[in-house]
């Protein structure tokens, strides 16, 4: 399975890893995601989210 530009997608997987990249709890974090908050979605029992939609969240935040 390939994407559009045929690069790996760039996951970050659990609530631990995607906590320290946003530089919050990981109970915040938990939060977040089980309130749709993040761009994340529940894979099983993991979280798992794409580490573009996260800088891209994080960058619209900050403009507005």
């Amino acid at each position: 399975m390939t994407n559009e530009t045929d690069e790996p997608l760039d996951l970050v997987w659990g609530i631990k890893a995607i906590a320290k990249l946003i530089g919050r709890t990981e109970r915040a974090t938990y939060a977040m995601c089980a309130d749709g908050k993040l761009p994340a979605r529940r894979v099983g029992e993991r979280w798992v989210a794409k580490r573009e939609a996260l800088e891209r969240f994080f960058a619209e935040v900050d403009a507005a």
